[in-house]
């Protein structure tokens, strides 16, 4: 469910489906009846397991520090609809979505999307009805049949790859993998990150295939210390408040891709505005506090739950860390809550409402951890007073996490 959808399908009697249905076929045949907006923009376009979110926000924070007017699609919302189009980080106004969503009915698309679908529509009409400068565009799930690849972007990214909606992308590396590729064009260069030996071989394949001049981290392009290089432009002292190693390399993606794009868009790099952008990117639910000692983070898979362990080990080694955890049934729940054993004891979890979620009465019976509980009312348990040696990290779920930011909202 994405929250806020239903206001607008129901007062402009759009019908679309709740379900995931990979394929392109439905896109193509929406986006022929508004005209083809997707024609009209320029495109970057990121898929991956873990990164995603972050790597955008640093191209973004990047672009605009360069006076570039920057478009934004990314799923899920943090509070509703609204925040997953975005332009120059403002969230679509309700009055706009409004204007798209009757656009949308009088072009005759009700029945012919899902709701992912449906709202990529509406992104895609959006930022061509703005004529922004560039659109930063995030794959849903996947790559190959996601409703977003029907661009052709000027540079794409693949910032990871691991095991993730196995049911869908499939149960090795290799075919996770190939949906990932399925967003190289031909021509259009390729940024990846550090992936799998087994992944790296399918995106070099389908580069070559594409004639899509590929940049690969490590080998391409380097980062360390939060110094950067590649090629001619080498970067010194950079500061982010994004904190992990994994931070430093989705970094470097938005640096190498900025690079790319630089030049067709005719910008001329400017490195203090380059090293500001780079300081100044912050994104929600990624180690955000949220509460003092209330940390919101939203590892939902072993990748990324790693990445947190490796956060809370170098940055609170004597600290009591509690979790309050939620996550969705399609999730690899075991292989999280054993990395996130590693580092703490107590676990507190949660329901939240998403019709893919898994029950709190059965994520704890997959826990191991000593102390474990259920709670009904996670708000109260966040605002209760805490000592200074405790740290709660809320965690599993990015729809857990947009739960909880609405109700605190409403609490403040």
């Amino acid at each position: 469910m994405i929250t806020g959808l239903e206001q607008y399908k129901e007062k402009w009697q759009i019908q679309s489906e709740q379900v995931i249905k990979p394929g392109l076929h439905a896109m193509e045949q929406a986006l022929e009846l508004l005209g083809h907006p997707e024609r009209e923009t320029i495109f970057i376009h990121v898929t991956g397991t873990n990164g995603k979110g972050s790597t955008i926000t640093f191209l973004e924070a990047i672009l605009r520090e360069h006076h570039v007017t920057v478009g934004k699609f990314m799923s899920p919302c943090i509070v509703d609809v609204h925040d997953q189009i975005q332009m120059n980080g403002e969230p679509i106004a309700e009055a706009e979505m409004d204007r798209l969503f009757q656009e949308m009915q009088q072009a005759g698309i009700s029945g012919t999307c899902t709701d992912f679908e449906l709202l990529t529509c509406a992104a895609l009409l959006h930022f061509k009805n703005k004529d922004v400068d560039i659109v930063l565009i995030e794959t849903g799930m996947g790559g190959l049949l996601d409703s977003t690849n029907v661009i052709t972007p000027v540079v794409s990214i693949i910032s990871s790859i691991a095991l993730e909606h196995t049911n869908f992308l499939g149960n090795t590396l290799t075919d996770i993998a190939y949906h990932k590729a399925g967003i190289i064009k031909k021509g259009v260069p390729i940024v990846v990150g550090d992936l799998p030996e087994e992944a790296l071989a399918v995106v070099k394949k389908t580069a070559a295939e594409k004639e899509a001049k590929l940049f690969i981290l490590g080998q391409d392009f380097h980062v360390k210390n939060d110094c950067f290089e590649h090629m001619q432009v080498k970067l010194d002292a950079l500061t982010r408040k994004m904190i992990g190693n994994h931070q430093a390399h989705n970094m470097a993606l938005a640096i190498t891709a900025f690079l790319q794009v630089a030049a067709h868009l005719r910008i001329e790099m400017d490195e203090e505005a380059l090293k500001k952008g780079v300081a100044d990117a912050s994104l929600a639910g990624r180690f955000e506090e949220v509460l003092p000692n209330v940390y919101f983070d939203g590892a939902h898979n072993p990748a990324s739950a790693e990445k947190l362990v490796e956060i809370i080990k170098t940055h609170f080694p004597r600290k009591n860390i509690e979790f309050v955890v939620g996550m969705l049934a399609d999730k690899e729940i075991d292989g999280v809550l054993r990395l996130l054993e590693q580092v703490s004891t107590t676990f507190t979890f949660v329901n939240f409402d998403n019709e893919r979620a898994m029950k709190a009465k059965d994520i704890i019976k997959k826990s191991r951890a000593v102390d474990r509980r259920i709670t009904h009312d996670p708000i109260s348990y966040l605002q209760q007073p805490k000592d200074e040696r405790t740290i709660i990290i809320v965690t599993g779920s990015l729809y857990l996490l947009s739960m909880l930011r609405a109700q605190l909202k409403c609490e403040s």
